[in-house]
């Protein structure tokens, strides 16, 4: 990897830790569908232009089934689900359990036929990330300090991901990932458009709160998504994805600076199991 690729890596780590802390201070104020809509829809002004200039924008018709798809699985579904359960419990601990998307995909790919999934150092990872979930899930539960309902959103969330990045792997690896991703921001935001408007806050949010939400689409969501792909153009996907350890280490970090958040038993045992555990998890073996 070059320096700049190594910058990039580093930088991405950082924005897709950020969601988090930013998901914490505007559900302070605003609904989840509100804060959703404004995510998509700046994220998709700004990637819109890109597209369209550099001819990736259209999709052709026999795709679409799979961008709806992916739409639903990446977007719509994990999205409402983390800035919702956000509300109860802390971005250290989201960014941990979206950590676990590894995992899953590591089981996904095994229903999917890659049997790889069940050697020998894929099948540890396997094992010491579950422990990882068990450990956060139960102590974090138990302790009474964070909601099981929330952790289980989480967690379902993440679900979603491991799905979406492997349907799309499957099915149509030869679309730009900046149309994909274009489209189904577009197609999120008019979903969403409805229940953000009935929800709508009755009064202006704070600095704070604004700013949160233009730093989710600007930084999180947009700028973040053409850094990787320009990463995944340079070191490709497999290497790309291991900017999840990155993220959730970020992710604790700043929950834990910048909120104040505790660094629970929960977490300290949790997170190095959960990262060992999705670092040979998502590992490449020979078939």
């Amino acid at each position: 990897m070059t320096k700049t690729g190594w910058g990039r890596f580093i930088l991405l780590g950082f924005l897709w830790g950020t969601p988090y802390l930013f998901l914490k201070v505007a559900v302070e104020e605003m609904f989840p569908a509100v804060i959703v809509f404004l995510r998509v829809l700046i994220g998709a002004a700004v990637l819109l232009p890109i597209a369209l200039k550099q001819k990736t924008f259209f999709i052709a018709r026999k795709y679409w089934p799979f961008l709806i798809l992916y739409t639903i699985t990446e977007l719509i579904g994990p999205w409402y689900l983390i800035t919702n359960a956000e509300q109860k419990i802390s971005s250290g601990l989201a960014g941990l359990l979206v950590a676990t998307v590894p995992i899953w995909s590591a089981i996904l790919a095994s229903i999917f036929g890659d049997h790889t999934v069940w050697h020998k150092s894929r099948l540890f990872g396997l094992i010491i990330g579950f422990m990882g979930v068990v450990a956060v899930v139960g102590i974090e539960s138990l302790s009474g300090r964070q909601d099981i309902f929330s952790i289980g959103m989480v967690i379902l969330a993440a679900m979603c991901y491991a799905y979406a990045i492997n349907m799309i792997n499957r099915r149509i690896p030869q679309v730009p990932g900046l149309a994909l991703n274009t489209w189904a921001m577009l197609i999120t935001s008019a979903v969403y458009l409805p229940f953000a408007v009935a929800s709508w806050p009755s009064q202006t949010p704070s600095i704070q709160a604004i700013g949160s939400v233009v730093g989710l689409g600007v930084l999180c969501t947009a700028i973040a998504f053409i850094i990787f792909f320009r990463l995944v153009a340079e070191v490709g996907p497999p290497r790309a994805s291991l900017i999840t350890y990155l993220n959730t280490a970020f992710a604790v970090l700043l929950g834990v600076v910048l909120l104040n958040e505790p660094l629970t038993i929960g977490i300290a045992i949790g997170l190095p199991l959960v990262l060992i555990g999705s670092y040979f998890a998502s590992r490449k073996v020979s078939r």
